[in-house]
Order: C-alpha cells, then sequence, then structure tokens
C-alpha cells in the first residue's frame, strides 16, 4: 500500500456525560477535584459551557494513543465535541481541567492524528535502520471525514528512502504539517553510526570550548 493510499478508517466515537456546574471558582473546582470529578469547559457553541465529569470516564479516552470523538451528554443534550487541552497535576498526573471544542459536520476541524505504519521495508531487511520521525500528524478536514489514524505502507522503502509530509495524499484530507517533514526513513547502519558519532563529537567540542573559556571577573 502507497504512502498516499486512501484505504478508510474513520474516527471512533466514544460517549462521556457531565453535569452543569452550580458555581465557577478555584474554590469551586478544588471541591470537585476532592469529590473525584473533573472541572470542565466545552468551547465552539453559542457560548462556554462549564460542567463537570466523573474522573474515571476520562480513562477510555486519556490513557490511549487513539483520537475520539466524544459524544458528550451534558443534562440530557448532546453535544459532538473533542479534546482541546488537558491540565495534570505537576506532581500526581491527576487531571486537574479539560477543554472540549464542540463540532459539527459543516466546518472541517482541525486535529492531530497517529499515524501506523505496516509492512517490513526493504531497507531494513537490507540491514537499514528504520528511521521514524512523527508519531502524530495535524490534519483538517469534515467530522465525516476524519480517519482513526493515517496508515502508510513502509515495505518498499529501500536504504536512502523516506516518506516526507508532502509525499501523503489522502481524499478530503488536508496535511498541515511543514510539506518537508520527514515523517519516516530508512538509513543504512553505518550512516546512523557516523551521525551519532558526530553529534558526540560536536558535544565534547563544545564542552572542551567551554571549559578553555577563561572565567569572567
Amino acid at each position: 500500500m502507497p504512502a498516499n493510499s486512501n484505504r478508510k478508517h474513520f474516527m471512533k466515537q466514544v460517549s462521556l456525560s457531565g453535569s452543569l456546574r452550580e458555581n465557577v471558582g478555584k474554590k469551586d473546582a478544588k471541591k470537585l477535584r476532592r469529590e473525584g470529578n473533573v472541572p470542565c469547559v466545552m468551547y465552539g457553541g453559542k457560548e462556554q459551557v462549564h460542567f463537570l465529569t466523573d474522573e474515571k470516564l476520562f480513562s477510555k479516552v486519556i490513557f490511549t494513543p487513539n483520537v475520539f470523538i466524544i459524544k458528550l451528554n451534558i443534562n440530557g443534550n448532546e453535544h459532538d465535541t473533542i479534546i482541546q487541552d488537558l491540565q495534570y497535576h505537576p506532581v500526581t498526573d491527576r487531571i486537574l481541567h479539560v477543554d472540549f471544542l464542540e463540532v459539527s459536520g459543516e466546518k472541517p476541524i482541525t486535529i492531530a492524528v497517529p499515524v501506523k505504519l505496516t509492512g517490513t521495508p526493504e531497507g531494513v531487511l537490507k540491514g537499514g535502520r528504520l528511521i521514524k520521525k512523527a508519531r502524530k500528524l495535524k490534519i483538517k478536514a469534515l467530522m465525516e471525514n476524519l480517519p482513526d489514524f493515517i496508515e502508510i505502507n513502509i515495505a518498499d522503502l529501500d536504504i536512502g528512502d523516506s516518506i516526507k509530509v508532502s509525499d501523503l495524499h489522502r481524499d478530503n484530507i488536508e496535511f498541515l504539517d511543514a510539506a518537508r517533514n520527514l515523517v519516516v526513513g530508512v538509513r543504512s547502519a553505518r550512516t546512523v553510526v557516523e551521525l551519532t558519532e558526530e553529534a558526540e563529537e560536536g558535544a565534547e567540542g563544545a564542552e572542551g570550548a567551554e571549559a578553555e573559556k577563561p572565567a569572567e571577573e
């Protein structure tokens, strides 16, 4: 399957429920977190909606490489959303706050989706080394065309070959990363070693220059 294959893997959907917050503020947010809830905000509609959701419900959408369209039910009203931003506690990694963006089938959505590589490159079979540079790619598409992931068949990649963003083409999807950005490639093992040695020599040279620099008075 070439890099510009149009095989469809439509984005999965999950459901979450929430309740409108009676009060908005730091004290109320702390109280909600002590009770096992997460303060949330939904943007994109006529007005911002402040609500809370059980922290346990996020496990099925947060701790996974997958990206989802989230059917968000708030006090009986359903909204199609995507997670726009997450805030974690710096020590405990507990979720502190989540921003949702309400989406519709009429406006294109910008989102980052995972890259899935398939096949074993010819260059790797010859002793080359696979270089993966992009775990996710930023795309723009209508909700009905959003893929679950971008699948790239790399079986034909020989030593020295690579796939850049400019090589990727999918129907009804616009790639937003820089066209020159490398997604995946195969280098000879020797090239990889040489690049590593050059980086190490460069670091040693910088350390030596720093050591020779006279102390400031």
